[in-house]
């Protein structure tokens, strides 16, 4: 069994792993040191741009869920991250340099992989994996545009994303259910404001700071596409005849149209995350959140992703890709990392994690694991192969993607803390099914550090 990994940052060096470990022979495609983009600064693997770029360790957040799972199964870059760890708080600070070296050093070392330098401009025959990320090459990424149908189809340059918030930290005794004129289903949850709320958000929104300009995302980007706040200095009622008309809608506590109406509109299929219509922003993301929280019902509303306004390139995941990451029209070719829309370093380290996995599991003809969306792993593999998600955007994992718990548990920490143990109960459940006996090869340790492998 052979497979082509592409792309030796997080994800693809964590898949490389994941294979090789079970007895797959790889071969990672790296075109550092060859050939450098701005962003990089060795020829290291899974490079970071700072020390705290994994962001927070405790279980009452979705990202130290996904770390805790992946660190129970036996991840190199949790692995790395543990034994190169920083003091930083409550975060998974590290040394960045030391944490890159200890990667490399164990992805050279393995022997079921071969690292082979240079850029890589066409797809090899074979099984592929693909992990080359937002610093995709040009020349490879025409070769994926024409793939997967197109740059229109497929490889996506978002110019805007609105705020996203979850449901159950919406005020519903300030908001209702509804359609605009009661047409159809009632799809919207409807935020009232009255004429003096109304006019403070409008003064606010106008004076917020925004976030600062760099390079391609110059103002043509908001061209079609305008940002609320800019939109807002138009004039004092630009919004009441735009995105907050209140035109067509009732508040049922009053019984007469609310001078000013925002909107939200589920943006998944189990209507556990909405979006805030017509909301694109670019806001800075502490002005957001003090700004938009002057809506009376969304004043303590949880944020699991804030606006953005930038050019980006991935794929159009829930139309392309299936729960393991692979494309469905050619499932000879699987993708991983931020490219499949995941966002973030750990959350691309994930992906590579489970398209790894599956992928070793469908070459020796075993069936899928099929994390479900109870767990961090399972909620971001079905977030991104999710056809009822209305306009696909890149995520960050979070508590809004992973299945509720069903029973009230009061405080949001320990509601957090509640899901991320029912999570790792079912990730240990799995555990000798996804790493029998340990993974690794026999008498080759998970990494650089000499000892019996810890999976």
């Amino acid at each position: 069994m052979n497979v082509t990994v592409i792309g030796a940052g997080l994800a693809g060096s964590e898949a490389a792993w994941q294979l090789a470990n079970r007895g797959v022979r790889v071969t990672l495609c790296e075109m550092k040191p060859r050939k450098m983009t701005p962003a990089h600064t060795s020829g290291d693997f899974a490079e970071l741009v700072c020390s705290n770029s994994l962001r927070g360790a405790g279980l009452e957040n979705a990202v130290g869920l996904l770390k805790e799972e992946l660190r129970r199964l036996g991840s190199i870059i949790l692995e790395a991250a543990d034994a190169t760890r920083v003091e930083a708080g409550g975060a998974l600070a590290v040394d960045r340099h030391g944490f890159a070296a200890y990667v490399t050093k164990a992805i050279r070392s393995h022997p079921n992989i071969t690292v082979a330098e240079g850029e890589v401009t066409e797809l090899p025959e074979g099984e592929v994996l693909v992990a080359t990320g937002p610093l995709t090459s040009d020349a490879l990424a025409e070769t994926l545009g024409s793939l997967t149908g197109g740059e229109d189809a497929a490889l996506h340059f978002f110019d805007a994303a609105a705020p996203l918030v979850t449901f159950d930290s919406i005020d519903m005794t300030r908001a209702w259910f509804a359609s605009r004129y009661d047409k159809g289903t009632a799809d919207y949850v409807n935020c009232a404001m009255s004429e003096e709320e109304y006019h403070a958000f409008w003064q606010e929104l106008c004076q917020a700071e925004e976030a600062e300009v760099h390079g391609f995302e110059d103002k043509n980007v908001f061209e079609g596409c305008m940002p609320v706040e800019v939109m807002a200095r138009r004039g004092k009622d630009t919004l009441r005849y735009g995105p907050l008309k209140p035109r067509g809608l009732k508040d049922p506590a009053t019984g007469r149209e609310p001078y000013a109406v925002v909107q939200l509109r589920k943006d998944n299929g189990s209507g556990t995350v909405y979006n805030l219509v017509g909301f694109q922003t670019h806001l800075k993301f502490g002005e957001q959140k003090r700004v938009f929280s002057m809506i009376p019902a969304l004043r303590n509303a949880e944020y699991v992703r804030y606006g953005v306004m930038h050019r980006n390139t991935y794929l159009d995941s829930p139309r392309l890709l299936d729960r393991y990451y692979r494309l469905k029209s050619q499932p000879r070719i699987t993708f991983a990392g931020q490219m499949t829309g995941v966002e973030g370093y750990v959350e691309s380290a994930g992906s590579g994690f489970l398209a790894g996995v599956e992928l070793a599991r469908r070459l020796s003809g075993q069936e899928p694991v099929n994390f479900p969306r109870e767990t961090a792993l399972g909620a971001l593999s079905l977030y991104i192969s999710d056809e009822t998600v209305k306009v696909f955007q890149p995520m960050n994992v979070n508590f809004g993607i992973i299945t509720p718990l069903g029973y009230k548990v009061r405080g949001k920490r320990n509601k957090n803390q509640e899901i991320s143990r029912r999570s790792l109960e079912i990730i240990d459940q799995l555990k000798p099914e996804i790493c029998p006996g340990g993974s690794s090869p026999p008498g080759f340790c998970n990494g650089p550090i000499e000892g019996p492998c810890r999976i």
